[in-house]
């Protein structure tokens, strides 16, 4: 036998959670076939032993999953890629944040940044939005506990964002 029969059963059980996930993604147009689920977690093998990462237990993955399902940025057509690209993304954020961070922290500062931000651009989510939370976190900064990951993003965001009331300051002006 080519592999033990504990991890072949962990393998069983993760496939399992993870397909069990349709019962609320199909909600939001969003499900995952028995090969999908499977492609799921060998690319997130892949990324643990890129990151030098273990995980016990179910891992981040239904979480990851449930976090994101809801997003406007996200359908089936996407879906598969988005969340093997999400392990990647979180994993490499876990480590750079020297696991400071807890994983539902991350995932909700990943998702609001996600939505609010950048509107689905996931490589502006990795090397823009998380590189320089994950600066700050690394300098010290712990304000995100209280939080639970909401909100926090704006603190450290060095690009002017749209300010609706400076725009109608502007637009009254000039049409004055």
């Amino acid at each position: 036998m080519d592999k033990n029969w504990m991890v072949l059963l962990q393998q069983e059980n993760q496939l399992t959670e993870v397909i069990q996930t349709n019962k609320i993604t199909q909600n939001f147009g969003l499900v995952l076939t028995e090969q999908d689920s499977e492609l799921i977690l060998k690319e997130r093998s892949n990324t643990l032993r890129e990151q030098r990462r273990v995980e016990f237990g179910a891992g981040i993955t239904s979480k990851i999953i449930y976090e994101f399902c809801d997003s406007d940025f996200i359908n089936q057509d996407n879906y598969v890629d988005t969340i093997i690209r999400l392990h990647d993304i979180f994993y490499l954020y876990k480590n750079e944040m020297q696991d400071e961070i807890t994983d539902d922290e991350l995932l909700h500062l990943m998702k609001e940044q996600f939505e609010n931000l950048c509107y689905g651009d996931l490589d502006y989510l990795e090397t823009t939005c998380l590189s320089n939370f994950a600066q700050a976190v690394r300098a010290g900064y712990d304000g995100y506990k209280g939080s639970d990951g909401y909100g926090e993003f704006s603190k450290f965001d060095e690009i002017k964002r749209w300010d609706h009331e400076l725009y109608l300051e502007v637009l009254r002006e000039l049409c004055w």
